[in-house]
Parts: structure tokens; sequence; C-alpha cells
């Protein structure tokens, strides 16, 4: 790495939680990764300090060669691996950012490696997995979750006995991805009061608690994953590993329907809080891992809390570094900094937010802004039967829409027989107090109309 020094020294724990991730295999793989791996800058930005009242830095991650945490596991892995283990060949499986990690490693180590995505991975990502894996890597899209892409990998593995190359479910590859905890240390004078973590596999989570709490148990610690995606928050709270229905795949970079077995066991064994999901109540009615409201969210000094966020917030949260700080966040990176809104931050606190990967592709950026429209009240849809008659549509214009509203979709649902079928209509509001107007203008009107409520199988279908 750049210039690394020794951070405050970890006490190793007597029983790890799990075998093999220890404070003592953090430092060995921040030694193995030395010259291969940047030392990432931890930023005050002050905008969000002056927002919270703190003193809030951002880890940039997003700075790495491969534009995220992710090379740190895969080559720590890697590194790690026998020449007869190298010879088989490396398969591993990724939403895009560990993937790249591999293939990055796959091009300087000289190994070949077969690369299994989902096929919803952004176009952008793909591209810089073929470029760094610089012949050595073959991509392989399939299915349209992380966790289908991995049960093909898997069945590679099987078949050919080439070497599985895990994105979070390894000691070595939360080994590496717990140098991120080591740097924060070193680069800080002294702990910070807290320090807010994305999660999707948890390999990243588990390997920074692992050390943070070692080192400096004083730290409280925040795990952030996608409202859509609450795979760790599931295991929690059933006791071990649980599979999810179904997912939001949007948070590419973090959306799994199961977490995995490390990950659950170093935050069960840290005594982690969950934060309630509608999901887990359907899960079991006596929760393993203490279960608190949003607003029961403490900092306390060691607490170790597990949270959600919103993908609209995550969206506004992406468009505002962009355009504040200039950071080219994908959503994954910017899931922690967008719970920041959400947390009782103390006056003056030290707060570390971990910016985790940079990969975003450009053609996402209309869904983005999309999302965080709708998440901010400023974007609405309504299905609407107007009259058919002259003048309905300009009586709609005239006196139902307000004078800062705007139409941004008009399109029949029923576009073979436009005399019988709906409209739907979507409209941006100058304000999200504008909504209440609007509301009350459309019943006085003579209009049949219908509010299409974000989250409903009719408004994910229509919109």
């Amino acid at each position: 790495m750049d210039g690394v020094s020794t951070p405050p020294t970890a006490v190793e724990s007597s029983e790890p939680p799990v075998p093999g991730l220890t404070p003592s295999s953090i430092d060995a793989a921040a030694a193995r990764l030395e010259g291969v791996v940047s030392n990432t800058p931890l930023d005050a930005c002050p905008r969000l300090s002056r927002d919270y009242g703190a003193q809030i830095h951002l880890k940039r991650e997003d700075l790495q060669t491969v534009r995220s945490y992710k090379i740190r596991g895969a080559y720590n892995v890697m590194a790690q691996l026998s020449e007869t283990e190298l010879a088989a060949g490396v398969v591993a499986a990724s939403a895009g950012n560990h993937a790249q990690g591999v293939a990055f490693a796959c091009a300087t180590m000289k190994v070949h490696g077969r690369i299994y995505v989902p096929t919803t991975t952004p176009k952008q990502k793909r591209d810089r997995i073929v470029w760094h894996g610089n012949g050595f890597v073959e991509l392989i899209p399939v299915g349209e979750t992380y966790d289908a892409a991995a049960a093909a990998a898997q069945s590679d593995v099987m078949r050919t006995g080439a070497t599985w190359i895990h994105a979070f479910d390894d000691a070595r590859t939360a080994s590496g991805q717990g140098t991120i905890g080591r740097e924060i240390l070193d680069q800080l004078d002294g702990p910070p009061d807290v320090v807010v973590l994305p999660v999707g596999g948890a390999g990243c989570m588990a390997g920074i608690v692992t050390y943070l709490r070692s080192a400096h148990p004083t730290v409280a610690i925040v795990g952030v994953e996608p409202a859509g995606a609450v795979s760790l928050a599931a295991a929690l709270v059933n006791g071990a590993p649980y599979t999810l229905d179904a997912i939001d795949p949007f948070v590419d970079g973090a959306s799994v329907k199961r977490i995995g077995a490390l990950g659950h066991a170093v935050m069960a064994a840290a005594g982690a809080r969950v934060v309630a999901h509608p999901v887990l109540a359907a899960i079991t009615d006596a929760p393993a891992a203490p279960v608190i409201d949003a607003d029961e969210i403490d900092l306390a000094p060691g607490s170790v809390t597990l949270t959600h966020v919103d993908e609209g917030a995550i969206c506004s949260t992406m468009l505002e570094l962009y355009q504040n700080e200039g950071i080219i966040a994908e959503p994954a990176g910017a899931l922690a900094t967008a719970a920041l809104a959400d947390l009782p931050i103390a006056p003056g606190a030290r707060v570390v937010s971990l910016v985790s990967g940079g990969n975003n592709d450009v053609s996402r950026y209309g869904e983005i802004i999309e999302r965080s429209l709708v998440h901010r009240g400023l974007k609405h849809y309504f299905l609407v039967n107007f009259p058919q008659e002259p003048g309905a549509l300009r009586r709609f214009l005239d006196e139902v829409l307000g004078p800062d509203d705007d139409i941004t979709l008009f399109e029949y649902v029923k576009r073979n027989n436009r005399d019988t079928g709906a409209a739907l209509v979507g409209i941006e509001l100058g304000a999200p107090s504008g909504l209440e107007g609007l509301e009350r203008r459309m019943a006085h009107s003579r209009l049949d109309v219908e509010r299409l409520e974000p989250g409903t199988p009719a408004y994910r279908y229509l919109t």
C-alpha cells in the first residue's frame, strides 16, 4: 500500500466467531496487499459536517484501482492459493465489483478465471471486468441476481475442479476487506466515534468489525443494508442465514438474497441490534437478535447496529455527492452515507462513512433521478380516466395542475383503445407540499383519478 504505517495494535480474541478472521489475519493481509492496493484517502466532508454538526469523514474506496474495496479481499485470497489451485484456474460470482478485483488479480498473477455475473450487472461494470482481466478471464452473465450467478459458478467449480474465490463468505476475503478498518485508525488522530458501513454479503462489515472491536471497542458501528435486500437483518432475527423470497436488485453491489454465514456469525457475536423492517415480522415470533424501531437507534460507545435505507434515499445521496463533492458513487457506494440522515449523531462526533465503490454506469442516471424524485415527494403517478368530450385534457392542464407542476409522462394504458382506457400521467411537483393541493383539485374535478402508490404491484408494472 502507499506508505502504510503501523496503526494501534489490535488485541487478539481467544475465540474468534470465525476461525481465520482475526486482527492478526487482517494485519497479515495488509502486508500481503502492500504495493497492490491503494491506501485510499479519508477525506473530511465540509458539507456533511455542517449539515450534521459533526466531523464527517468519507473513506474513499471508490478511488481504488478497480473503483471499489473488493480488490482487497479478492487479491488476499488469490495470493494465498497454492500452485496447484492456481493452475486449476479460478471461478468467482459477483454483481460486478468483486469480479473486477478477481479479474485484476488474474491478470496480475497470470491466472485464468471464469467470472459469473447477473444479467442485470451494468454494462460499465462488465466492460471494466473484461478490461482488468486483460485476456485472462471469461465473463459469463447468468440469472438476474447475485445468488443465481453464484449458483452457476458453484456448479462450474464442482464440474471442473476450479478454485472458488468467494465474494464475502471466506475468512481470507473478509481479512483483506478488514484492512479498511486498519487504515481508518492509521489515518485519524485517535479512534472515530462512529463508523458507518454498507452491507451486501457482509464480508467487509465482518472484517472491519473484527478489527475495530479489538483495537478500539468503544467505536460505535452501524451497518446499512438497502431496504430491498435486508438479508443480514433476516439472518440475525432468524438466528442463522435466511433466504429472502425476493429482493430489489437496484443496489446491485449490495443486494443478496442470502447473507454469508461468516457475516452473520461476526455480527451476532458483536450483539448487533436490528432496525425493524416489514420482512422481518414474518420470519419468527422470537427474534434471535434485538429488534428496535428506527427512532431507538443509539450510537452509544461500543454499540453495533444494523439498519436499512430506502433505494430512493440512496439515489438522492448519489446525486448530492456528485453535485457537491464531485464523487461518482454507485448505489452501494452511497449506501452508508445515505444512512447518516437517520442516525442520532452527537454534536462534534467524529464519524467515518465508507464510500465503497464508484462503478456507476452513466446510462443508469435516468432511473437514479427518477427514484430520487419519488423519494423526495416530487414525482407522482396517476391513472386518469378523461371524459370523452372535447377540451377534457385542456381543463386538466388549466384547472388541476398547479403553476409549478409539470407533466413528465402521458400515455394511454390501452394504446389500441384510447376511447375507454385510462391515461398514465406522471407529474413532477415544484415542492413536496404541492401534493395536497393537487389531490384536492383532482377531487373537485370531474375526473376519475387513482394515485399509484410506490412499491405496489400496479406501480411497479406501469411505471
